[in-house]
């Protein structure tokens, strides 16, 4: 029974037929139409498949199910307009007599409802009415209720399926490997085998001949070899293999007949996976996670999360499909003005123009569907490709489907894979962009029932290039993108530091040399994409872009990159913060589309329109990015000291060497030690680590007079620092690589000092003592009045710091840096960090300021180190802090859950009442109203910036 026999027949059954007389004869003609043995076909004793099913309900009545397929689904009819909720609550009374099958389906013969039951899972419910059964999809879905309920199952997802399928050859691949065949061999072999897999399940290869071949294969797995040469071979140019007929497949994938010998355990493993259902497979992770298992480098990836379509098309929808579907809206009105034109027309020839008008207008907007191109130029394994091509099929789909409507003559799909192009340096992945791209147009045409084309089924994909996008390191030149309609993607990431220890010096030299004027040195390389794109946008060759970036675009060196764009251009549609995965691991990235002007007129910031987005992604009238640094603010604050090798001790060790007897130059070790606290010492709890540090101007000669320290760096550190490219780190190996000599000479007057984490969740001010090193994951500021301590302690400081610096890490962690942070932030006049704080010690601002810091710091401390948890104890050498030390085991188990984070994570309403009162003195200081909001607060810091550096 075809789909439109069941739909016409079933179109005119009325509510006044009873239920008896047409519910069999329904279920009956699905049975025909769907291509399922009937219940006495499939079960004559109807033990286990049967009509009007006996049942107890749970009150003791009786109950019926209409059809029970045992293991499969309960089915209650109800004739047309009656209540299928109450039909539903029927099947839910006694699905226990039934053996609760994981399907409960109810029927009016115009609607079919199916309700998920699987224990420990969540219900869905999958409403498929009697129009729907026209077209593939919902037949799928009703097919599966009869032969194959796991489909239905929730949890059971596409993704699901794909990453068992991965992991399974994953395996393969390994063990191929393993055995000593080349590693592009094996991934292209393994490609062509899921190829086959698909192929088969969506009818492509004829009755199931490659789970055949694996089958003959397991009783004699030394003919496998052979059998697949014969079928690959017939793929490549269409032929016979055993005796079935075979296609012309090919499109690179089928170039020829190689195959790699299995082994049995490899056979049953490919008939495991064969057993899956691979029309389901799903592209848009299908790549990714392939990937992972055949390229080598990436097997530490297998298993790791992945980037989800609902996050690729935060950018796929603003850069392809609104532009062109309010376009296609747009001509859609026009098409309609002519038809209405043509019914008014009085004479044929007039209603003829009109029409072949309208007919006009579609064809010229399926030309320009046809002609649209998309390029991704770091395509990876090619997701973003994937649903670019299917958004695209979408949209023609779409039109179509709108002008029959209009009285129109539908034209068959003819937009393909050759709208998408990609870039890919990695062969591995290139490859499975291909396939990527292959079966997700196959699966779209099978999906809204078309025919898919042949001779060749996979037309050839050499619009994906294998090469680098942004440096030809042979020539040295940069390499020219094909010219798109939009670029689309998610680039590389790797920070300006590693930039040379990933890809080395000459690379990174090439690309300085290239593209000086456009990025700088120290941008994360996701920046040279950016460039490269907004300059062919300049140029005429791109119309837009919508790049992933990592969230630092935001802030420091790599937003320059996006300066240009902002003053020449518009950001039209960004997500400043979105979770992301790359190269397998979570991280937080920044979602940037752009072009010369908004396709649409409109720009949007997190799904929200605004006028206007600025280079640190925000928007608004108030643009951060406008802040320039003050001279008042100049040599205050630091980057503590980077030591670059193994100079940390622990506590114990370095109280042992500060107790030996007086070195051969009369000298204790105290000159070259010091206790040593980095960031997370701040947040946390202190480890008790003490540093060598022999200074940035003692020689050798001099550093080895202190005879334990000097041992140690000699063994720990030397070995590492001589490999390093740096002549100088090589050569002055004893000392630290950059030991910050300006922020010494500001500190050692200074009996205590001002530091904050350079990343953290919450943005926190401490007090450190002289002689403490800090770590140069620390910020440092060379103050020690309680004035300038409670300034930065401010709210005001803090929204300050959130809004002109950046974000880093998964954990999305604020990050404060010197120049773009603390150097441009306007102190209130008369209280600037370059006014000693002897000459405003008078001012009541400075007073009233200082007395809520104190208070500040008091209670933080009392909190953190509180006098019954705790003890001072004396260092062993004069000169070093008292340590805090816990008084006894359990004090040191409580005293671990007590540090900042958690302190400020919780917020208690002692703290926030300090908070508030320092607040309050500052914003007097400023001269502003005690109830200012933070937007407010945040435009006048702006506008005393600007003064203070425009002055």
């Amino acid at each position: 029974m075809t789909p439109e026999d069941f739909v016409t027949r079933w179109a005119v059954v009325t509510g006044a037929q009873t239920e008896k007389a047409v519910a069999q004869s329904h279920f009956l003609d699905l049975c025909r139409l769907l291509d399922e043995p009937t219940p006495t076909e499939a079960d004559p004793s109807g033990e286990t498949y049967a009509f009007e099913m006996g049942a107890t309900k749970a009150t003791g009545g009786n109950g019926w199910a209409d059809v029970w397929k045992s293991g499969h689904f309960a089915w209650e009819y109800k004739t047309a307009g009656k209540d299928l909720d109450a039909a539903f609550a029927q099947l839910q009374q006694y699905a226990g007599a039934l053996g609760n099958p994981p399907l409960l389906v109810v029927s009016d013969m115009q609607t079919i409802r199916i309700h998920t039951a699987w224990t420990n899972t969540v219900t869905e419910v999958h409403t498929i009415h009697l129009a729907d059964l026209l077209e593939a999809e919902p037949r799928r879905r009703l097919k599966a209720v009869f032969s194959n309920p796991d489909v239905l199952k929730p949890g059971l997802t596409r993704q699901a399926l794909t990453e068992q399928a991965a992991e399974r050859f994953a395996t393969l691949a390994r063990r191929l490997r393993e055995r000593g065949h080349d590693a592009q061999r094996v991934a292209h072999f393994v490609n062509r085998m899921v190829f086959c897999l698909f192929a088969e399940d969506v009818g492509l290869l004829p009755n199931r001949v490659f789970q055949r071949l694996l089958d003959s294969g397991r009783q004699r797995p030394h003919t496998f070899e052979a059998m697949a040469r014969e079928l690959f071979g017939a793929m490549r140019t269409g032929g016979v293999a055993g005796f079935e007929a075979v296609d012309w497949f090919n499109g690179g994938l089928f170039d020829d007949d190689d195959a790699l010998p299995l082994e049995r355990d490899d056979i049953l493993l490919c008939l495991e996976v064969a057993r899956l259902d691979w029309a389901e497979i799903d592209p848009s992770v299908m790549g990714t996670l392939f990937e992972r298992g055949l390229d080598p480098d990436k097997r530490s990836q297998l298993g790791a999360h992945y980037t989800d379509r609902d996050k690729i098309m935060l950018i796929v929808d603003p850069v392809i499909v609104e532009p062109l579907a309010a376009r296609w809206e747009a001509t859609k009105a026009e098409i309609a003005a002519a038809l209405d034109k043509a019914d008014r027309a009085r004479g044929a020839a007039a209603r003829t123009k009109a029409r072949n008008t309208a007919a006009a207008l579609y064809r010229a907007h399926l030309d320009r569907l046809r002609g649209f191109r998309v390029l991704d130029p770091a395509c990876g394994s090619g997701n973003f490709l994937y649903l670019a091509l299917l958004a695209l099929k979408d949209l023609e789909h779409r039109a179509g489907l709108d002008v029959e409507a209009m009285g129109l003559q539908r034209e068959l799909p003819g937009v393909g894979p050759e709208c998408v192009r990609g870039i890919e340096i990695n062969p591995f992945a290139a490859e499975l962009a291909r396939v990527s791209v292959w079966i997700g147009e196959i699966q779209w045409m099978l999906r809204t029932g078309y025919a898919f084309g042949r001779d060749p089924i996979l037309k050839p994909l050499d619009t994906i290039a294998t090469q680098d996008a942004i440096l030809d390191l042979e020539t040295g030149t940069e390499p020219v993108w094909p010219e798109a309609d939009v670029v689309i993607g998610n680039p590389p990431f790797l920070g300006g530091k590693r930039l040379r220890d990933v890809l080395g010096d000459a690379y990174v030299d090439g690309l300085f040399d290239l593209y000086r004027d456009r990025v700088p040195a120290e941008a994360d390389l996701v920046c040279y994409w950016f460039a490269k794109a907004w300059a062919g946008i300049r140029a005429g060759r791109f119309d837009r872009a919508g790049l992933v970036a990592t969230n630092s675009i935001r802030g420091g060196a790599s937003r320059r990159v996006l300066n240009p764009i902002v003053e020449d251009g518009v950001i039209f549609e960004a997500w400043d913060d979105e979770p992301w995965v790359i190269e397998g691991a979570a991280v937080r990235v920044a979602l940037v589309c752009f072009a010369e002007s908004p396709p649409n007129g409109h720009i949007r910031l997190d799904n929200r329109d605004v006028t206007r987005v600025h280079t640190n992604l925000t928007a608004g009238d108030l643009d951060l990015t406008r802040a320039r640094r003050l001279a008042q603010n100049r040599h205050v604050a630091f980057m503590g000291d980077t030591k670059g090798g193994a100079f940390d001790v622990p506590g114990a060790l370095a109280r042992d060497w500060l107790a030996l007897p007086l070195n051969p130059n009369g000298r204790p070790n105290a000159d070259v030690l010091r206790p040593w606290v980095n960031g997370m010492d701040i947040t946390r709890r202190p480890a008790d680590k003490w540093i060598i540090d022999f200074g940035w101007e003692m020689s050798e000669r001099e550093a080895a007079l202190y005879e334990a320290p000097f041992q140690h760096v000699l063994e720990t550190v030397k070995p590492i620092r001589a490999t390093n490219r740096r002549e100088h780190y090589r050569t002055y190996w004893w000392r630290h690589v950059e030991p910050r000599p300006g922020m010494h000479k500001k500190l050692k007057d200074l009996q205590r000092f001002i530091v904050t984490p350079e990343v953290a969740r919450h943005r926190v001010f401490a007090w450190l003592s002289f002689p403490t090193l800090p770590d140069h994951k620390l910020q440092v500021v060379a103050r020690d009045d309680d004035t300038a301590f409670g300034i930065l302690c401010s709210r005001w400081h803090e929204v300050w710091s959130l809004g002109v610096g950046s974000w880093h890490g998964v954990g999305n962690d604020s990050r404060y840096t010197i120049g773009t942070t603390f150097e441009t932030f306007p102190f209130p006049e008369g209280l600037t960090p370059d006014i000693p704080a002897a000459e405003y010690a008078a001012d009541p601002r400075a007073q009233a300021i200082a007395a809520a810091a104190r208070r500040l710091d008091e209670v933080r401390r009392a909190w953190l180190n509180p006098p019954d948890l705790v003890e001072a104890v004396p260092e062993v050498a004069p000169g070093f802090p008292d340590r805090l030390v816990p008084r006894d085991d359990r004090a040191g188990a409580l005293l671990k859950k007590r540090t900042l984070t958690a302190l400020y994570n919780e917020r208690p309403a002692w703290l926030a009442d300090a908070h508030a009162d320092l607040d309050a003195a500052v914003a007097a200081a400023y001269g502003w109203p005690a109830e200012i909001g933070e937007d407010d607060a945040l435009a006048r810091l702006l506008a005393l910036n600007l003064e203070r550096t425009e002055g």
